[in-house]
C-alpha cells in the first residue's frame, strides 16, 4: 500500500509524539493521527504524505484503548485549547515524560536515564489564571452540521475560542475546565447580555463592530479577579453598562479594565487602556514576593506549579553561598526575584522594554535591591563587552523561548564555561538541540520534567550542568 493522500486505512496507535499525535506504523511507515490513545484501532484517512512519514484524520475508532476515558468538557474533540482529555492525567503525564526522554536520546545524543520522574500538577483542571476568550460573527459547525446535505449559516454572534488552525471562525463554548468555573460564567453572561442589547462582535472582515475579547485573570494566593473588556472603540455609553451589570452579577470582581484595540490586528492588547472599576490590577504571589498584575502583564498561567519549576532551579542553581546570578531571557522578572534571595547579586537581561519596566516595578515593590535588569536583545547583548561590564557570572540560569536559544547565546555560554548553567525550557525539543552542543563542555547531570498544563501536550523542564 503506497499509502496516498486520500487513502483510508484501519491502525492500532502504538504510542503518542509531536503535539500530542497518536502514532500507528502502516507499511513501516509512521502515521500520526490527532484526537488517538495508545491501543486505539481507528479508521483514519492520511491527509498529508511525507518522504518517511504520514498523518491522518481519524474517522472512527474501531476499538477504544483500555486507556480511554470520557472528555470531562463537550468541546475537547475540536477545541485546540485541550488535547489530552480523553486520556486518564495518570497517562497523560507518562507520556510527557517519555517525550522529554526520547528527545534527550534522539536529539541530545544524551543518556534518557538524566531524565527524573515528572512533577505532575496537583489540579488537572481549574489549573489556569488567566483565560483569553474572543468574540465574533463566524461560529464553527459541528461535525453533525458539517455533514448535513442542506446548507448550514453559520453567521452568528459567538464567544469561545478560536477552532484550531482557523483564525476568522470561532467554537461557541458552552463549558471550559482549565480555569475557575466563574470565569466561563462571566463569559456566557457577556454574551448573553451582548445579544439582549444588540452590542455587535467585531467583524474581522467588514472591519466593524464593538466587543473582540474578553480576559479573565484571577490570582492563587488572593480573591483578586480581574474581567479586561477588549473592544475595538471607546465607547463609555455601552461599555459602562455593561461594567455595571457584570458588577451586580458577579460580586467577587474586584476590577474592570476596558482595553481598546482600534487597529485591524487580533491582539487582545489594546493601544489604551482604561480602568472601570478597582484599581487596574490583580495581586499575586510566587515564593515569598507579590507581583502586581496589569491586565497586559506577563505572568505565570500556572501560578502553583511556576513556584515547583522556580524550586527545581533555585535548587539546580546551588546558590546556597551566594554569588552572582544571570538570568537569561528574564521576562517581568518573576525567576529573577525568586532566586533572589538566594544569591549575592541578580542579573536580568530581556528583549521586552514593557517586561523590563515591569521587572524593575516588581523588584521596587518587593523591597529586592540585589537585581539589576538590562534591556536588550540577547544574541547582541550578551557579549565580552556586556561581561567586562557586568563581571564573570557564578551561574547561570537561561529561560529562553519556544525556539530556544539563538546559536550565538548558546556559543557564547560554550566560550564562558561557568561553573553552574540551569536550562529552563517550554520546549524539549529546543532545550534538547542546545543541549547537543553545550554537552561538549558542560556535563548535565539530571533533567527535571514538570506539568504546568494538564490535558494538553505541553511540557516544561528543566536541566542542570556544570562545568567539565
Amino acid at each position: 500500500m503506497s499509502l496516498k493522500k486520500g487513502t483510508e486505512v484501519e491502525l492500532e496507535i502504538e504510542s503518542t509524539a509531536f503535539k500530542g499525535k497518536g502514532v500507528a506504523k502502516k507499511d513501516g511507515i509512521a502515521v500520526f493521527v490527532s484526537g488517538t490513545a495508545p491501543g486505539d484501532v481507528v479508521k483514519a484517512r492520511i491527509i498529508k504524505k511525507k518522504k518517511t512519514w504520514r498523518e491522518a484524520k481519524l474517522l472512527e475508532i474501531l476499538k477504544p484503548s483500555p486507556d480511554r476515558i470520557e472528555p470531562k468538557c463537550r468541546h475537547a474533540n475540536v477545541c485546540g485549547g485541550c488535547t489530552w482529555q480523553h486520556l486518564p492525567y495518570s497517562e497523560q503525564i507518562k507520556h510527557k515524560e517519555q517525550h522529554v526522554r526520547d528527545h534527550i536520546e534522539r536529539i541530545a545524543h544524551l543518556d534518557p536515564g538524566l531524565v527524573k520522574p515528572i512533577l505532575a500538577c496537583e489540579n488537572d483542571f481549574y489549573y489556569r489564571n488567566k483565560m483569553e476568550y474572543s468574540f465574533g460573527t463566524k461560529r464553527w459547525l459541528t461535525e453533525e452540521e458539517i455533514n448535513r446535505d442542506e446548507y448550514v449559516d453559520d453567521t452568528a454572534f459567538t464567544a469561545g475560542m478560536h477552532a484550531p488552525g482557523r483564525f476568522d471562525k470561532l467554537l461557541n463554548l458552552q463549558e471550559c475546565h482549565l480555569q475557575d468555573p466563574i470565569s466561563f460564567n462571566i463569559l456566557d453572561f457577556v454574551r448573553n447580555y451582548c445579544i439582549k442589547n444588540e452590542i455587535p462582535a467585531f467583524d474581522i472582515f467588514k472591519k466593524e463592530g464593538f466587543i473582540r475579547h474578553l480576559v479573565i485573570r484571577n490570582s492563587h494566593f488572593t480573591e483578586d479577579l480581574m474581567v479586561n473588556i477588549v473592544t475595538f472603540e471607546d465607547r463609555p455609553e455601552l461599555i459602562n453598562s455593561l461594567k455595571d451589570a457584570l458588577l451586580e452579577e458577579f460580586l467577587s470582581i474586584t476590577t474592570v479594565v476596558n482595553n481598546i484595540n482600534d487597529q485591524y490586528n487580533p491582539t487582545a492588547v489594546g493601544r489604551y487602556e482604561n480602568v472601570l472599576h478597582g484599581p487596574g490590577f490583580i495581586v499575586d504571589k510566587i515564593g515569598n514576593h507579590s507581583f502586581k498584575i496589569h491586565a497586559n502583564a506577563f505572568f505565570q498561567t500556572n501560578t502553583r506549579q511556576a513556584e515547583k519549576l522556580y524550586s527545581v532551579a533555585r535548587d539546580f542553581a546551588e546558590l546556597d553561598n551566594g554569588g552572582h546570578l544571570f538570568d537569561l531571557y528574564c521576562g517581568v522578572g518573576t525567576l529573577s526575584l525568586f532566586m533572589a534571595d538566594k544569591a549575592d547579586k541578580v542579573t536580568g537581561i530581556e528583549i521586552v522594554d514593557v517586561a523590563i519596566e515591569n521587572a524593575k516595578f516588581n523588584a521596587k515593590e518587593n523591597g529586592v535591591e540585589n537585581v539589576e535588569f538590562v534591556l536588550g536583545d540577547m544574541k547582541d547583548t550578551f557579549n565580552d563587552e556586556f561581561l567586562e561590564k557586568n563581571g564573570r557570572p557564578d551561574c547561570i540560569i537561561t529561560d529562553p523561548p519556544r525556539s530556544g536559544m539563538h546559536p550565538d547565546v548558546v556559543d557564547q555560554l560554550c566560550k564562558l564555561d561557568v561553573n553552574r548553567l540551569v536550562y529552563v525550557s517550554c520546549n524539549p525539543s529546543t532545550m534538547a538541540r542546545d543541549l547537543k552542543i553545550l554537552k561538549e563542555f558542560y556535563h548535565v547531570e539530571s533533567v527535571q520534567p514538570v506539568d504546568m498544563f494538564p490535558q494538553t501536550y505541553h511540557i516544561e523542564a528543566v536541566a542542570k550542568l556544570t562545568r567539565k
